[in-house]
């Protein structure tokens, strides 16, 4: 069975785990209806609408 010969440091391991920390980077997309920026595969909060059609009615 192979044994590490030296004992691995705590730099060295947290070089190695250091890219699962990072958070993953947020998708914005742009509403097709209003042009603001918005999360993918939800409702537009500035007008209301998903997918062309209006699901929620908002007020100014």
């Amino acid at each position: 069975m192979a044994v590490p010969k030296r004992k691995t440091s705590k730099t060295r391991r947290d070089k190695r785990r250091a890219s699962s920390y990072r958070l993953p980077k947020v998708t914005i997309q742009e509403c097709s209806n209003c042009h603001e920026p918005k999360l993918p595969h939800r409702v537009c909060r500035s007008c209301g609408y998903y997918d062309g059609k209006e699901i929620i009615s908002v007020e100014d």
